[in-house]
C-alpha cells in the first residue's frame, strides 16, 4: 500500500518488516527497512527522511487503511527503523571473511549405487 499510496519520489524501498498492535488498538508500531545498498542506520538522514515522509503520510494511510479493513477503530499509526537488513549482511560479512568462500557444509561423497540384481 505505501507505493502505491504514497507518491513522494523521495521515499525509498520501504519493506515493512513487523507490526506490533497494542492491546487496546489505540496504535501500531510499523517497522520498515529501506532497500539500498548502503549501509544505513537509523541515525542516516535518508532513512530519518523516509521516516518523517511516512509520519506525514500516518493520517492518510490511516484512513486508507479503514476503507480497505471496514473497522471500526484504527489504529494511529508509528513508523520505526527496523534495522535487520544491515544487521544481517554484517553478519553475513563476518562469516565470510571467517570461513572464506567455502561452502558451510561440505558435501559428502554420493553412495554407489546397487545393481538390479537380488540375492536369493
Amino acid at each position: 500500500m505505501i507505493p502505491r499510496e504514497i507518491k513522494d519520489p523521495r521515499l525509498g524501498l520501504i519493506t515493512i518488516s513487523a507490526v506490533k498492535v497494542s492491546k487496546d488498538m489505540g496504535y501500531a508500531d510499523v517497522y520498515v527497512s529501506l532497500l539500498t545498498a548502503e549501509e544505513l542506520t537509523a541515525d542516516s538522514p535518508r532513512v530519518k527522511e523516509n521516516l518523517e515522509i511516512l509520519e506525514n503520510a500516518a493520517g492518510y494511510l490511516r484512513g486508507v487503511l479503514g476503507k480497505a479493513m471496514k473497522l471500526r477503530m484504527i489504529p494511529r499509526l508509528r513508523f520505526h527503523f527496523d534495522a535487520i537488513l544491515g544487521q544481517g549482511r554484517r553478519m553475513e560479512d563476518l562469516i565470510n571473511r571467517a570461513v572464506g568462500k567455502r561452502p558451510a557444509v561440505e558435501q559428502a561423497e554420493p553412495a554407489p549405487e546397487k545393481g538390479g540384481e537380488s540375492e536369493g
